[in-house]
């Protein structure tokens, strides 16, 4: 496959690298060259505003991919092939498909003003595919499979790559243990507290699991091996592992030796990452000591991310993990409703928008998180179920990646919680059968 084009970017090299690597699983050759481009016996892409010969196809550039500013983008959505679109243009299709895939994947919309949401992130409400309706979608996948169509039927000799659908399972470890392995005073301060507000329930239920008479309703990690192993699971676990406790960050010290411990099991079995703390995000210092912290423990090195509370702000946030040696980063997608926050399913190199450079960043994108089903959507553990398998099924049409995150606490056995592992475990049982 070969792209023409009148000048090369980075936007453009870029997005036609992702498309190329969708449709063909390897780079993409990019030519300035016309003589080079016509002679060329393969699948040819026109991106300039003439067409050149006939077995091309011609797509006439929107202009984003050759503009060097961030300013806001006039945009009119439309229908094409039952699916929604933007940047309208002329040519052997529709609409601008690698400026739009562009300007989704690049999050490009998150670095103009915006509104942020309570926890100083960027707030669903503004994104284009919320506005438009089709955040439930991975639409830039939708389109690039109408678009191998269109290729096949300007050159039969094209075959698109075959692409294998995958579930990964993920877990961020936010609170290891309820009661267990926490301190005198935050076991002190939180029975006083519990005493002032009359859960005399929650004190006995403390007290009994402190004395080793109940189990800890966190503590799931048993029954969690159990379910992988039966269904042959390869899961990514995330630990927190803030060296103090703040307002988001309430997870066991990692100096606990039964914290230690569990960390070490799980890094011996499953593949794991860093779950940076709430308190990280503003102090760049933190994050390297909880990397140090995490490498020590697991006797290894990290380079699995996922940001607690899904709270990020570009390019600040990814710029750290890249100074601090992550390659792979799990938080595209959003902590207040599910969906494909970067419109897709696959997973991507980070586009430093501000610095028009392609990173080593490679992004996960997620569309699932039980905790956006629970806290934010109100859901009931029906309507959740019903919420997972959709887009499973979605994410399987279009043969991409599946990435879904739960957490412990979910899965135990606190009341709060209650059906919420019968959620999961039923569709486990659901999609194994």
């Amino acid at each position: 496959m070969i792209v023409y084009a009148t000048h090369i970017t980075p936007r453009l090299l870029y997005i036609w690298n992702f498309i190329s690597h969708e449709l063909t699983g390897k780079d993409v050759h990019i030519t300035t060259d016309k003589n080079e481009f016509a002679t060329h016996t393969g699948l040819c892409i026109n991106y300039s505003q003439q067409r050149i010969q006939q077995n091309e196809c011609w797509i006439k550039p929107h202009g984003l991919l050759f503009e060097t500013n961030i300013q806001q983008q006039e945009i009119q959505c439309f229908q094409w092939n039952d699916l929604k679109v933007f940047f309208k243009t002329e040519g052997d299709i529709a609409f601008d498909i690698a400026a739009a895939s562009f300007y989704l994947l690049s999050r490009y919309e998150e670095y103009l003003p915006h509104q942020k949401d309570m926890y100083g992130r960027f707030a669903h409400e503004n994104a284009l595919a919320y506005k438009e309706q089709f955040l439930h979608r991975p639409i830039i996948n939708e389109w690039l499979l109408s678009f191998s169509q269109i290729l096949q039927l300007k050159d039969s000799r094209f075959q698109p790559a075959k692409k294998m659908f995958e579930w990964l399972p993920t877990y961020d470890i936010d609170e290891a243990y309820s009661f267990k392995h926490k301190s005198l005073l935050r076991t002190f301060g939180a029975i006083v507290k519990d005493l002032f507000t009359g859960n005399f329930k929650q004190i006995s239920l403390r007290l009994k699991v402190l004395n080793q008479k109940q189990n800890d309703p966190f503590d799931v990690y048993e029954w969690m091996d159990h379910l992988h192993q039966q269904y042959q699971l390869h899961p990514k676990y995330f630990f927190l592992v803030a060296n103090q406790n703040g307002r988001y960050d309430k997870n066991i010290l990692p100096n606990q030796p039964a914290f230690q411990n569990l960390i070490k099991q799980h890094s011996e079995k499953y593949s794991i990452g860093i779950h940076p703390s709430w308190q990280s995000g503003d102090n760049v210092l933190l994050l390297k000591k909880e990397l140090e912290s995490l490498k020590k423990i697991a006797n290894q090195e990290i380079y699995d991310s996922r940001q607690h509370f899904i709270r990020f702000s570009l390019p600040h946030t990814f710029r750290l993990l890249i100074i601090n040696g992550i390659t792979d980063d799990y938080s595209m997608g959003y902590g207040s409703i599910n969906g494909f926050r970067a419109s897709v399913a696959s997973s991507f190199f980070w586009y430093d928008l501000e610095n028009e450079s392609i990173t080593t960043l490679r992004l996960h994108p997620f569309c699932f998180m039980e905790a956006n089903s629970f806290y934010e959507q109100k859901q009931s553990t029906h309507d959740a179920l019903k919420e997972m398998m959709a887009y499973y099924q979605i994410v399987k049409k279009i043969e991409g990646r599946f990435i879904t995150i739960w957490h412990n606490t979910f899965l135990g056995t606190d009341k709060k919680f209650e059906g919420w592992r019968d959620v999961y475990e039923n569709f486990v049982k659901e999609i194994k059968s």
